[in-house]
């Protein structure tokens, strides 16, 4: 396999249903770089973990767009807000994020994501309730798809009777992330999406303006009335914390739900163990954030200063892809990293990336995910594949089946 490929092999759809290969080959070479102007591409789990915490890689939007243009680092379109602190270095980045975080769990509000455990189950339940007397359903659409984001509705304070609407909205915005829906997107697709993001941005606009002037006990009322050493939030930030908790946390939760549910039928012993173990879904869940990733590389990183890895000179101005998928099966960090084993003693993956930009939303996707799997075990019986491969979603940076077609002979 040449190295003078291995870019064009990470991004090629054909490799999506399995690009560890790829990533295996990629490691011999741990700091790349093909071509004059391209990224520096890095893959070994010490390296990339090091990088997350360098204060010399940056995420700023506006450091990205002055490297050049890259085909995995384009900005999706904001529809006017200004940028998430995803996008954003200190102390910009560290203010707004300080801010999210005491809307969203400690100290300030210890038991909000835990709060919800009892949502998520009734979620749960009413979407397996939904199959009826199906014999086989496409997970992605009848049960992955919908979860995460009635989820995300109940944690900004959606009122229950608007979820359907909201719904209607957010799913062409989350169609058009997809790098190959954007590039053959048809004019009325297009239309679709900005049309939806223009309806949820004013359904949030005034939402948050309601919020202002009667809080109640929900992470958009914290975000707008936020008093803290930080200052508060401009409307405007509230809108784009909002829309990165929503459209983010649900492509990725969709993903691990989905990946998570592949992995289980190809390993029915553990499937069985977890059915008899719900508690068993706190392990299966970590072991999958690095056996399975949702995010298989992060692509929007840029130097500001001369980087030395392994040798290699990484000049300021450059572009860095962190490829974390093929971090966390790293033989220098892990051992069997090829094994699916839900007992590893130890299991400190880049599922959730590291440092100041490891996953906002972890806790969320954790506990969303690890109930998801354990009624989808404990519901189905004898659910099984009905394909395999399943076809993938055209997208080399969240990787997770378009549609998984499982099996079963009823419902528990």
């Amino acid at each position: 396999m040449p190295h003078t490929s291995m870019l064009r092999q990470i991004t090629d759809f054909a490799n999506r249903a399995n690009p560890y290969p790829v990533y295996e080959e990629l490691r011999r070479t741990p700091v790349l770089h093909e071509e004059e102007g391209g990224p520096y591409i890095i893959s070994s789990y010490y390296d990339i973990k090091a990088l997350l915490h360098d204060p010399r890689i940056s995420s700023d939007a506006r450091n990205l767009a002055a490297a050049g243009e890259d085909e995995l680092g384009q900005e999706e379109e904001t529809g006017g807000l200004p940028p998430s602190f995803l996008r954003l270095d200190p102390p910009e980045h560290d203010r707004l994020r300080r801010i999210a975080n005491g809307a969203f769990g400690p100290p300030h509000r210890p038991r909000r994501i835990d709060g919800l455990r009892g949502d998520m189950r009734e979620i749960a339940t009413e979407l397996i309730d939904g199959f009826g007397d199906a014999r086989q359903i496409d997970l992605v659409d009848q049960f992955a798809y919908p979860f995460p984001v009635t989820v995300i509705c109940r944690l900004l304070g959606v009122p229950r009777e608007d979820e359907p609407r909201f719904r209607a909205w957010v799913d062409p915005l989350v169609a058009s992330l997809d790098p190959a829906t954007r590039e053959g997107a048809e004019a009325d697709a297009q239309k679709t999406a900005q049309e939806a993001r223009m309806q949820l941005g004013m359904y949030l606009a005034g939402l948050v303006e309601q919020r202002t002037k009667e809080p109640r006990d929900d992470l958009l009322s914290d975000l707008v009335n936020s008093r803290g050493p930080d200052g508060s939030m401009t409307m405007m930030e509230v809108l784009s914390t909002s829309v990165l908790l929503l459209i983010a946390g649900h492509e990725t939760t969709v993903n691990l739900i989905t990946n998570g549910m592949l992995t289980l039928l190809r390993h029915p012993e553990i499937l069985r163990r977890l059915r008899e173990d719900p508690g068993l879904a706190v392990n299966i869940v970590e072991e999958l954030l690095r056996y399975e990733p949702p995010v298989q590389l992060v692509p929007q990183r840029t130097c500001i200063a001369d980087i030395e890895v392994r040798g290699v000179t990484i000049p300021k101005g450059s572009r860095i892809w962190l490829v974390l998928a093929a971090g966390n099966r790293d033989p220098e960090r892990f051992k069997e990293p090829e094994r699916f084993d839900p007992d590893r003693g130890d299991i400190q993956h880049l599922g959730f990336g590291s440092g100041i930009h490891s996953c906002f939303g972890a806790p969320l996707a954790r506990l969303e995910t690890q109930i998801a799997l354990s009624e989808l075990a404990r519901r189905l019986d004898n659910p099984r594949l009905v394909e395999d491969p399943p076809p993938y979603r055209q997208n080399a940076v969240l990787r997770g089946p378009r549609h998984l077609d499982v099996a079963f002979d009823g419902l528990r």
